[in-house]
């Protein structure tokens, strides 16, 4: 393809903090090596969030940031927050919380794939994991993380924290449409979580998914109960393909599906829907403890640069070569120590490279 007739890639990356620099940079690394076998450039700027943005201007989500970020074709994240701004307000996790409304960011995308060869590093038994292929859609700006009224009031020993759970019919039923889309792309399967025999929400929530399912009868449409889903999603994951849930709900699942893989640190996820450039990151935390230590796992920034070339981009060749080039480094066992490798993250990253040099040579 000619760099003449294509567009180049305006990327904006917030690697934040902790890891955050590491993968980003990981990630740039095998994004840029997949644009370049297909001739397509790349224009890079990076900009501050999280406890960064806190230490260098007082707020978690500078404008420029935002700004920019509005501007691009997609977004790079690495990791926000860590123990240091533990007692700041904002939090730096709030600059996240807004950098995902800004873009107008509703649904979360996330995969959760066992990788053939990868069983093993799943604390489940391999025969329980093995094949697990599903995909997680959560509601990403509603729900009680932006509900209000909220906080906490009173004194010692009669204070009162509350928060609000609110959802709106039209909040609902756009990430409930993306869901059934992608349920279309995959095994025409999507499963609806929530809590209707106790929240109000949840009653709308699937009244709403009842009603769209009727405009989609080619989807079979199932609802679960969060507790039980907690339970059966460990037990037989290969049963779920696309799962839909609220913001709350679908927070814990994806953190807990994480133990189908074994680490969070492979999973990448996408977020977005609205009228901004999707926003891509790796599932998994700062994790400071082991920051600037070479340790931190790349693969899950990098699987992210898969869902960019396949969502922001369209290109559907570089983002299966990309996940070969991550399976093949899987099944090799090039790892970081959190899947009980010895590699560093600038050697994962460079067997990945190597795998993708084979798979797209410039």
């Amino acid at each position: 393809m000619s760099t003449a007739t294509t567009p180049p890639l305006h990327l904006v990356t917030v690697p934040g903090d902790g890891v955050g620099p590491e993968v980003t940079a990981a990630a740039l690394a095998v994004l840029r090596a997949a644009l370049s076998s297909a001739g397509i450039r790349m224009e890079v700027s990076e900009h501050p969030i999280g406890g960064l943005a806190l230490d260098q201007s007082g707020d978690p989500l500078p404008e420029p940031t935002l700004a920019a970020c509005r501007r691009a074709d997609a977004v790079l994240l690495g990791a926000v927050g860590g123990p240091r701004w533990d007692r700041r307000k904002p939090r730096p996790e709030a600059g996240l919380l807004r950098l995902r409304s800004g873009l107008g960011a509703f649904a979360n995308v996330r995969p959760v794939r066992v990788m053939a060869g990868a069983e093993m590093h799943s604390p489940l038994r391999p025969e329980i994991v093995r094949g697990t292929d599903i995909v997680f859609v959560r509601e990403l700006t509603g729900g009680a993380y932006f509900g209000k009224p909220r906080g906490v009031e009173g004194r010692p020993p009669d204070r009162r924290g509350v928060d609000t759970i609110e959802y709106s019919e039209s909040e609902i039923r756009r990430v409930a449409e993306v869901a059934f889309t992608l349920a279309r792309s995959r095994r025409h399967k999507l499963t609806s979580v929530d809590k209707a025999n106790v929240l109000a929400t949840s009653v709308l929530w699937r009244e709403v998914l009842d009603e769209l399912a009727e405009a989609h009868p080619d989807i079979e449409l199932e609802h679960a109960l969060v507790d039980s889903f907690s339970l059966r999603v460990l037990l037989d994951p290969r049963r779920f393909d696309v799962v839909v849930t609220e913001n709350l709900m679908g927070d814990i699942l994806t953190d807990e599906a994480a133990a189908l893989v074994g680490t969070l640190g492979t999973l990448p996820s996408a977020s977005g829907g609205g009228d901004g450039p999707w926003l891509y990151e790796p599932v998994h935390g700062s994790a400071p403890d082991i920051a600037g230590k070479g340790l931190a796992n790349p693969l899950g920034a990098i699987a992210s640069t898969a869902m960019l070339l396949r969502l922001s981009l369209g290109r559907e060749d570089l983002a299966k070569a990309v996940e070969q080039a991550i399976g093949a480094v899987v099944q090799a066992g090039s790892l970081t120590p959190d899947m009980n490798g010895a590699l560093s993250t600038q050697a994962v990253t460079e067997a990945v490279l190597a795998q993708l040099g084979e798979l797209v040579p410039a």
